[in-house]
């Protein structure tokens, strides 16, 4: 049933006026943008698990040079600008969820690490179909159903770039944040003045231990996601570190017990032994029943979704129209370009799935990039549950695979290759749906960004390979450095259909603690990723989520609409400020790797110990504070 709100909208651009829109300088800075918000974000969510929207701050910075530097003015052109850079984002997100796997795989069997080639056309298949999947969708999701799906990213998105109409101060704000980010990351990870990681054990409770990874990309984080989510982790690394690491630790004093998976007795073990032996399972039992739960509990909005865009498929959905904000790429080129893809697949040795591989990607690919755009739609791309869909989509691949014969290691690969493929396809339409929401909203042409979302996600490709050999070189995935949870789980899952190895007592205990966590009304799935995570990552993301949560106490407690205003503006600058400690961090761990991986050592032989680390982090706390908190608003 069509709105009667679409009728009514104009966007701020109206369909019968031209600007710059999809131009030179729009897609260089667009691609640029790409590659650094994509490094960025692969490297945090290896190294906390999460990813965050790069939209925003793409879109910021892109005011900045195109408005501050080259004095151009056409929000058209801003907007395709954060069109490719967020798609790079999207990508990034969807690979390091499930590829890292491959590296972990090869060096427990001993095996060449996944050449460079097979990430990228892996990448590059599952963002081009993300793209194409989302096309027909665009007029049913976006156009016809505008005042009922609000797609807050995408809403957000578009008020940024109204706002920068007036004026740089949010692109400064953004680039402040880098410039900090990068430069503590330099000074504490490439000079060594201080660790970037405090611990300390607690006296007379033996196992149990606290500590902070004094890092920006976590200060940030937890400003984003605020508070209350940030207290839901470290709930989980309290209940993993103070609860079931002490009683492991009590339990294996009482005798030499040696329990599977470890092979040491648990009285020789330290904290870290436990968690990695023990308490990482438990989290992944209960991140796998969170993932699935939320897409259980989106089954009713799946099937509708499903249904109405099959109906879009059948009747054509086309890109003649004659109004400038109605044209789509055809459907011919649509048809034509997942033919393409689903052929690549079945020739392309770097995709080793075979023809039924093949086929279940374009199957499950579809589906769940119409659920994707859907969920997006209602409660914004941070809440999509990509790793449920991801899950349910490896256990139905492992267990088609293992039926029809095609099992150990090769088999192993094929069913991880098509969750990588799925997630990514997920990621990218969620992403793209965003995207288009802002496009509609603004007056975009819907090819124009259409063709961004392709040209990010392909150059995001070719980077990404380069990307996930450069940071496990350096440090390795499944290390403290870089954790990789989500693929690690994505790991244990394929290999627990297809092997049997899976150690069940664990991920059966998370499981029925997810459960329980839902009985009790609990969010289950950042109390497990906290359980999952080292709480050195909860405890620092903690500290930004405080910093947010005492602004967002001043908001809950005035009625003043002038206040009001003030002290959102001073959220939002946060915000930007935190993404910018991210992306700087970001980079700059990129730049790092790339030392690491060269052996050029730049550590200057001082070092200042956990004091400098406790007062480097609350000097960076204090720039947070004082861009958000204490920020002058006019």
């Amino acid at each position: 049933m069509k709105n009667s709100n679409v009728q009514e909208f104009k966007p701020f651009i109206s369909a019968d006026k031209i600007l710059p829109e999809f131009t030179k300088t729009s897609i260089i800075m667009g691609i640029l943008l790409s590659i650094v918000f994509g490094g960025a974000n692969a490297y945090l969510g290896l190294r906390v698990g999460m990813t965050v929207s790069a939209s925003i701050p793409a879109a910021v910075i892109s005011m900045g040079l195109i408005r501050g530097v080259l004095k151009r003015d056409s929000i058209l052109e801003n907007n395709i600008v954060q069109t490719i850079g967020s798609a790079g984002e999207s990508l990034a997100a969807g690979t390091i969820f499930t590829m890292p796997a491959l590296y972990l795989w090869a060096k427990e069997w001993g095996t060449a690490a996944p050449n460079i080639m097979t990430i990228t056309v892996v990448a590059l298949i599952g963002g081009i179909l993300g793209v194409v999947f989302m096309v027909p969708l665009r007029k049913a999701l976006i156009v016809q159903e505008h005042g009922v799906l609000p797609y807050p990213e995408g809403t957000a998105c578009a008020e940024v770039l109204l706002a920068g109409e007036e004026g740089g101060e949010k692109s400064k704000t953004t680039f402040l944040g880098l410039g900090f980010g990068a430069a503590y990351k330099f000074i504490c990870e490439g000079l060594h003045l201080f660790p970037n990681e405090i611990e300390t054990t607690i006296p007379g409770y033996s196992g149990a231990a606290i500590g902070v990874d004094v890092l920006p990309s976590l200060l940030g984080v937890g400003f984003i996601i605020g508070p209350k989510i940030s207290a839901y982790m470290l709930g989980g690394a309290v209940l993993g570190w103070f609860v079931l690491i002490p009683l492991i630790t009590y339990i294996g004093s009482l005798a030499p017990i040696i329990m599977a998976p470890a092979l040491d007795p648990i009285i020789e073990m330290n904290h870290w032994d436990i968690w990695g032996n023990y308490i990482k399972y438990v989290g992944a039992g209960a991140v796998a029943f969170g993932g699935i739960y939320s897409l259980v509990t989106s089954l009713p909005l799946i099937i509708r979704t499903f249904r109405d865009a099959m109906k879009d498929y059948s009747k054509g959905v086309g890109g003649n129209s004659a109004i400038r904000t109605d044209r789509d790429l055809s459907m011919k080129t649509i048809i034509i370009i997942v033919l393409a893809m689903v052929a690549a697949m079945v020739v392309t040795p770097a995709v080793p799935v075979g023809i039924g591989g093949a086929l279940l990607v374009a199957l499950f690919g579809f589906f769940f990039a119409t659920v994707s755009s859907r969920i997006v739609g209602l409660i914004g791309s941070s809440n999509n549950p990509i790793s449920g869909m991801t899950i349910a989509t490896l256990i139905i691949t492992a267990f088609i695979f293992k039926a029809t014969g095609n099992t150990g290691h090769s088999g192993m690969i094929a069913a991880l290759t098509v969750g990588s493929i799925v997630a990514i396809i997920a990621a990218i339409a969620g992403d793209a749906s965003q995207d288009l929401k802002t496009g509609f909203l603004v007056g975009s042409t819907p090819k124009y960004q259409q063709y961004g979302e392709f040209i990010g996600a392909i150059v995001a490709a070719f980077a990404i390979g380069g990307i996930l050999n450069l940071l496990d070189s350096a440090w390795g995935f499944g290390t403290t450095q870089l954790p990789a949870p989500q693929a690690t789980l994505m790991k244990v899952i394929v290999e627990g259909v297809m092997g049997g190895s899976l150690p069940w007592t664990f991920i059966l205990a998370g499981i029925f603690l997810g459960v329980g966590l839902q009985i009790f009304g609990l969010p289950v799935l950042p109390i497990a990723i906290g359980l999952y995570l080292p709480i050195h990552l909860s405890v620092g993301i903690m500290i930004g989520g405080i910093v947010r949560g005492v602004i967002d106490s001043r908001l809950q407690k005035t009625k003043n609409d002038s206040e009001i205003s003030t002290i959102q503006s001073k959220i939002d600058s946060g915000i930007l400020f935190g993404s910018g400690l991210i992306a700087g961090e970001g980079i700059l761990g990129i730049l790092l790797a790339v030392f690491a991986v060269f052996n050029l050592n730049l550590d200057m032989g001082i070092n200042l110990g956990s004091i400098g680390s406790i007062i480097a982090f609350g000097l960076l706390t204090y720039t947070l504070v004082r861009h958000s908190m204490l920020k002058k608003v006019n």
